[in-house]
């Protein structure tokens, strides 16, 4: 994914300039000379795309260890699912999660574990509707377009892809087979995330500006370990140096602030500090001669981006995971009137707070909790991640059931995790400033943002 030179131009740019597209693209030049990446082509989705409902879901997973098996579970629970097939390169957990559908009254799913791209075979073969990828993140992409191009919808962990090129894949893929490509972004359901989008909709911080999030997690054990995702996460810092998993802390906010409906991502700049925390972590914890000792990494352990919207707003975002450090992904909501600031939750308020000191957000729960956390608390109780897992997973089974826009779609998909590659190209050029692709080609101007839902 290196971007040695951001003078070059990029794979569409290249088959623009020659003529490769169908229809006129509009290039220029970003700021600090960094290229702006080209307007494509029309596609065929619109604004606020809606596949006709399908009454009972029927789902095959890819990647069901940890997470992966945490959303069968939850899945398992959700009204209208049906689990029809598994794939894992471990054929111990495909044989764990048949076991689990069978003990929950569905008949047992077909079973995919032949190696690495037996995704495609499943793909191929079943007769699905969703596809649910929890795979390693260099699998995401692969797996969601095998999906889509087999007339499936796909559902992906994040961040959904690592590239651009990777980014503009899923977009094409889901505007040409007119399918779903949804980034299962957990965190937007948060109870506090929620609470916050419910009292932004309400107006009680006013015209929102600023705001603030990222992935603050040390992590440092869990890259080491001989199993999940200490088998291939580690590999990520030893090529990357970047923003590499921003859409935790950037995914509620951008709904916050409209992000593709009404406003969009339009440049970002970025930096990284030194990379010390991994080699430190792996001298405290292996033999001089353990091999761990001689890994070279040049992830930064602290990466800050800046981005700055079409509407002239400023987004802080920031990545550290490899130091000791309690957890934290900021959540900061600055309005004209007021401010959420989280990790601990506070709240002030022009006018209702005391002047110029924070409240507990706990305060403004009973007021401004979101409904599907006060319809569905009970429901989700004791799911992944405090349940926010559950809910989200509810929430996509609904639409598509009742045929309509998912929450997230595509375009966010892509939006949000072109942080990534955009942040290492500002990163390797002393922080310039890139301009992010518009995925939606001019449709954030007329997209309706989004409401506040009901279960």
């Amino acid at each position: 994914m290196s971007d040695s030179n951001s003078t070059h131009p990029d794979r569409r740019t290249f088959l623009q300039i020659a003529g490769a597209l169908v229809g006129a693209s509009v290039t220029g030049t970003g700021a600090q000379g960094t290229p702006a990446v080209t307007t494509q082509p029309a596609g065929t989705l619109s604004a606020g795309f809606a596949a006709p409902p399908i009454p009972e879901v029927r789902i095959g997973f890819v990647g069901v260890g940890g997470q992966g098996g945490s959303h069968v579970r939850n899945m398992l629970g959700v009204p209208g699912v049906r689990i029809t097939a598994v794939c894992d390169i471990a054929e111990d957990r495909v044989k764990l999660m048949q076991k689990w559908v069978v003990a929950a009254g569905q008949k047992e799913p077909t079973g995919y574990a032949r190696g690495p791209r037996d995704f495609e075979r499943l793909c191929e073969t079943e007769d699905l509707d969703l596809v649910f990828n929890a795979t390693p993140w260099e699998w995401h992409v692969p797996v969601c377009v095998a999906a889509m191009k087999n007339g499936k919808h796909a559902a992906t962990e994040v961040p959904a892809a690592m590239t651009l090129d990777d980014c503009w894949q899923l977009v094409e893929h889901a505007e040409k087979h007119r399918k779903h490509c949804v980034m299962m972004e957990n965190c937007n359901y948060d109870r506090p995330e929620m609470m916050v989008f419910n009292m932004v909709r309400q107006g009680i911080f006013g015209e929102i500006l600023h705001a603030e999030g990222g992935y603050l997690h040390d992590l440092r054990s869990i890259k080491f370990a001989n199993r999940g995702e200490g088998l291939w996460r580690r590999a990520w810092a030893s090529k990357v140096n970047a923003n590499l998993y921003p859409t935790h802390g950037l995914g509620p906010v951008a709904n916050c602030m409209d992000i593709n409906r009404g406003d969009r991502f339009e440049y970002l700049v970025s930096m990284s500090g030194p990379s010390r925390g991994l080699q430190a972590w792996a001298r405290e914890h292996y033999p001089a001669d353990a091999p761990q000792r001689s890994e070279k990494f040049v992830l930064g352990d602290v990466n800050v981006s800046l981005i700055r919207t079409a509407r002239g707003r400023t987004i802080y975002v920031s990545h550290d995971t490899n130091l000791p450090r309690p957890y934290s992904r900021i959540h900061l909501v600055q309005g004209t009137k007021g401010i959420f600031q989280g990790y601990p939750d506070r709240v002030y308020v022009e006018g209702r707070s005391p002047e110029h000191r924070w409240e507990e957000a706990k305060a403004y729960l009973a007021q401004y909790d979101h409904p599907l956390w006060t319809d569905l608390t009970k429901t989700a109780e004791g799911a992944g991640h405090g349940g926010m897992d559950y809910i989200e997973d509810y929430r996509l089974i609904k639409c598509l059931r009742e045929g309509l826009p998912t929450d997230m779609n595509v375009y966010d998909a892509a939006a949000l995790s072109a942080v990534v590659h955009l942040s290492e190209r500002s990163n390797a050029h002393r922080s310039s400033a890139v301009d992010f692709p518009d995925f939606t080609r001019g449709r954030w101007r007329s997209t309706q943002p989004l409401g506040v839902v009901r279960a």
